[in-house]
């Protein structure tokens, strides 16, 4: 597994992660098709400029064009300021296989080992049990449940938080 910055060539694989209803079923559904180009064309400047780590998961590295999915850390301002957030979609041809925990723990390495991003926060869907596995398994503390805003839907989330500096597992 290698993680690589987004590029303008993953629109097929954002398609396939944003547009599909089961891969969305935890957010609010599936996006339109329309809305990917403007998508991509922003977390590919966003990663250039370095101000998210926007990366695509290659299963095999030995076949770059090949992406089961994708692992983001970015920061964003809250009512209560600013906050580190990190969240992951794997594609379903490529789940349960320990891709999306390796992905996430490599990128909280990452972040541990530049010193950057601080508390890293996390909020998968209440009803996703695999991503709240990850968070469980990777070292993250459960803080609690949390209404989370995402694509002008509102949807019951567990929170978590880790340091990547001292509670990677």
């Amino acid at each position: 597994m290698q993680l690589r910055d987004v590029t303008p060539d993953d629109l097929d694989a954002y398609v396939r992660m944003r547009c599909d209803p089961l891969m969305m079923a935890d957010l609010g559904g599936p996006r339109p098709a329309a809305e990917m180009p403007a998508l991509i064309q922003r977390d590919t400047e966003k990663a250039a400029a370095d101000t998210a780590w926007i990366k695509m998961i290659l299963p095999d590295p030995t076949t770059p064009e090949i992406v089961a999915g994708t692992v983001n850390l970015w920061a964003h301002d809250t009512d209560d300021g600013p906050v580190s957030e990190i969240g992951w979609m794997v594609l379903p041809d490529y789940q349960r296989q320990g891709l999306g925990k390796r992905a996430v723990r490599t990128l909280l390495e990452q972040a541990r080992d530049t010193d950057r991003w601080g508390i890293v926060h996390a909020y998968p869907s209440t009803a996703n049990a695999a991503s709240n596995g990850i968070c469980r398994t990777v070292g993250f503390h459960l803080v609690g449940e949390t209404d989370v805003p995402f694509a002008g839907q509102v949807f019951r989330a567990n929170h978590w938080s880790i340091n990547p500096r001292t509670d990677l597992t």
